[in-house]
Order: structure tokens, then C-alpha cells, then sequence
């Protein structure tokens, strides 16, 4: 039986994790900023392959049979599509909006991807769309606007670039959301993470084989540890065994410490100017994406 003690403790554990991502954007911009050879796609394919390697040998530590599970055709299919349909365009459109822009708006734009899932759900699975969900999606709508615009709706303040690749990143999180459901019902958490991290970070690099010609300073790995093992390996573990002692919605809601840990990081380390309107702006985009996991009432509607 979880006890009240093990809930809060996990619950800050879960914030903790969210907080480590939004930090690990910082140190993502840190890079991009030191050199242009530093670039999304390779900081992209050193953090896919290490920590997809590292999750694998953990699975394999602890008997989790992750050779195994690529045995399995179906299963081995699912994952790699996984990795590239799904953890490839989350992360590197996320370090491309991060390169382009700031660590803040990746973020939030990266916050709107629950309302593709919730598109998807509506055509592909005929759900039934609640007036919550449609006052979300135009909350969030509002949200956006307000952070492209700064509220003077005659001009963009973030550029068209910056707004597609931050909404590519949004797919790439419902994308990320949906593909992998079924297999981890049957297959450890741990085991189609590491594969998918892997082939995609693979697979990347086959498409893009060229190494920049980095100067590997104390600063340069540094900032690529941090990324790895804050931005991915610790806050996975967290997260993920968080969710045997709280509610997937509680875990949701924590999620809100990621956009404003990278918004208040960005300000204080890279002098971002947040405006009034900005600031209204994000606080729509994450109060919109947390009512999206307000439970229905009916079976028929968007879980």
C-alpha cells in the first residue's frame, strides 16, 4: 500500500524531473551558442545513441531481456518506428527551436502536442470532443498567439521558422505519445526506450554521417553530460517510477515545471525579455495542455 509519505516524495521527484528538462534546454542553447558547428542534429545523435546504450545496459542489468524484445517482429517494428517517428522529430525539433530561438519557447510550443493527440483521437478513433477541450484548444490558440505576437497582433515577435519547427516538435510529442502504447503494455518501459533512442540516434546518424569539427573543451562536455544524464537518463527513471506511486494526471500536471524552469533559465542565463503578455501567454499554453487530463465523466470521451 503507497503511503501519503511516498506520494509527496514522489510527486517532488516527478517536479524534479521535469525541472531537470527544462534546465537540460539550457545547457542545449549554452552549446549552440559556444560554436556553430555544434549543431541540433549532432547534439541530437550523442545524446540518442549514449543514452539509448546506457538504458539498454541497465535492462540488461536488471534481467529485462531488452535482445529479447528484437526478436519479436511485430514488437522490434513498433519500437523502431517509435524512434524515428517519435523520440527523433521530439528532440531534434525541439534543440532546432532551442538553437533558433530560446529553450523557453521550444518548450511552451512543445506543451500545444497534447491537442494533436486529442485530433488524432477525434479522427482516427471517432471520440467525442468535451467543451473543456475545445475552450483548451482555444486557450492554448490564444497562448501562442500571444507569444508570437508579444499581443500586437501587426507583427511577429518569434519568426514563422521558429513556429514551425516548434510545431513540428508538438507532433512529435503526440507522436511520441501514441506509437508506443500497445508494446509498453507488454515490453519494460526501460527496454523501448533504450531501442528507440538507439535506432533513432542510428538512423540519424546514417543520414547524417558528417562529425563537425568541435574543440572538445571542459565547457563542450559539460554541457553534453548534462544534457544526457539530467535531460534524459535521471528525469526518465524518475518519471517513469513516479508513476507507481501517483496518478498519470498528478504526473501531468508536474509537467508545468519544465516550460517555467527553461522560461526562468532563459531569462536569468541568456537575458530573454518576457514581456507581461508573454508570460500570460505561457501560463494559457500550460494551464491549457493540463485541462486536456482533467478525467471524463464518460467512457466515450478523450481520456
Amino acid at each position: 500500500m503507497v503511503t501519503n509519505k511516498q506520494r509527496h516524495l514522489w510527486a517532488f521527484l516527478a517536479g524534479l524531473a521535469c525541472v531537470m528538462w527544462g534546465i537540460s534546454g539550457l545547457f542545449a542553447k549554452s552549446l549552440f551558442n559556444l560554436s556553430s558547428e555544434i549543431t541540433p542534429i549532432w547534439l541530437t545523435q550523442i545524446r540518442m545513441v549514449v543514452s539509448g546504450f546506457v538504458l539498454l545496459l541497465v535492462a540488461g542489468i536488471v534481467r529485462q531481456k531488452p535482445i529479447a524484445t528484437m526478436k519479436n517482429k511485430h514488437d522490434a517494428g513498433i519500437i523502431i518506428a517509435y524512434g524515428i517517428l517519435g523520440l527523433l522529430p521530439v528532440q531534434l525539433f525541439y534543440f532546432i527551436t532551442v538553437q533558433k530561438a530560446n529553450p523557453a519557447i521550444a518548450t511552451i510550443l512543445q506543451f500545444i502536442g497534447p491537442f494533436f493527440v486529442m485530433g488524432y483521437l477525434i479522427i482516427r478513433h471517432q471520440q467525442t470532443l468535451r467543451r473543456l477541450d475545445l475552450l483548451a484548444a482555444i486557450t492554448a490558440f490564444i497562448g501562442v498567439a500571444l507569444l508570437a505576437t508579444h499581443g500586437d497582433f501587426s507583427h511577429l515577435a518569434i519568426t514563422p521558422e521558429v513556429l514551425m519547427w516548434g510545431m513540428l516538435a508538438a507532433i512529435g510529442v503526440a507522436t511520441n505519445t501514441l506509437i508506443p502504447i500497445n508494446v509498453l503494455q507488454r515490453v519494460s518501459s526501460l527496454v523501448v526506450t533504450g531501442w528507440g533512442l538507439l535506432s533513432a540516434g542510428i538512423c540519424l546518424t546514417i543520414i547524417h554521417p558528417v562529425w563537425p569539427h568541435i574543440r572538445l573543451t571542459a565547457q563542450v562536455w559539460l554541457s553534453v553530460a548534462v544534457v544526457i544524464v539530467i535531460g534524459t537518463l535521471i528525469p526518465f527513471q524518475l518519471m517513469t517510477n513516479s508513476l507507481r506511486f501517483i496518478k498519470a494526471s498528478t504526473a501531468s500536471l508536474l509537467d508545468a515545471f519544465e516550460p517555467f524552469s527553461a522560461t526562468i533559465g532563459s531569462v536569468l542565463c541568456f537575458g530573454l525579455i518576457m514581456t507581461p503578455l508573454d508570460w500570460l501567454g505561457a501560463v494559457l499554453v500550460v494551464i491549457a495542455a493540463m485541462a486536456l487530463n482533467i478525467t471524463p465523466k464518460s467512457k466515450n470521451k478523450i481520456e
